[in-house]
């Protein structure tokens, strides 16, 4: 039987994930690997560390919530997101940083690969 910790993390992580499923769709993949990937890592990790993790990603997925909107109408794009506090950056670790360099690459070229598709479909349309 789970405890009630291993419940609580089973049931923010679904949360995180069906929350994805209002993101556009070239985020959606990213998104969830992230998530999958920062769960998986914290499995082993101390009773502070858990504590820590927890409410990061319990403010992650309200703050997701809240801009993705309410009954699957999400904002625009745009709108989703915010920007890390100054002092938040210089407290992160340099494995933090180079972790969050890796996810904004990743974002970025995904973004790149999205607005191409959209080009290209325009650009058949026009054709017809």
């Amino acid at each position: 039987m789970a405890t009630p910790h291993v419940k609580r993390v089973r049931i923010l992580y679904k949360t995180i994930l069906r929350l994805h499923r209002g993101l556009p769709e070239s985020l959606q993949p990213l998104g969830n690997q992230y998530a999958k990937d920062e769960f998986r890592r914290h499995k082993t990790c101390t009773t502070h560390e858990a504590t820590l993790f927890m409410n990061e990603w319990t403010d992650y997925a309200i703050n997701l919530a809240t801009q993705l909107g309410v009954k699957g109408k999400p904002n625009p794009v745009d709108q989703i997101g915010r920007n890390l506090d100054e002092k938040l950056l210089n407290d992160l670790r340099d494995e933090q940083v180079a972790q969050l360099y890796e996810l904004l690459v990743a974002a970025k070229s995904e973004d790149e690969v999205s607005l191409e598709n959209e080009q290209n479909d325009k650009d058949a349309l026009t054709r017809k």
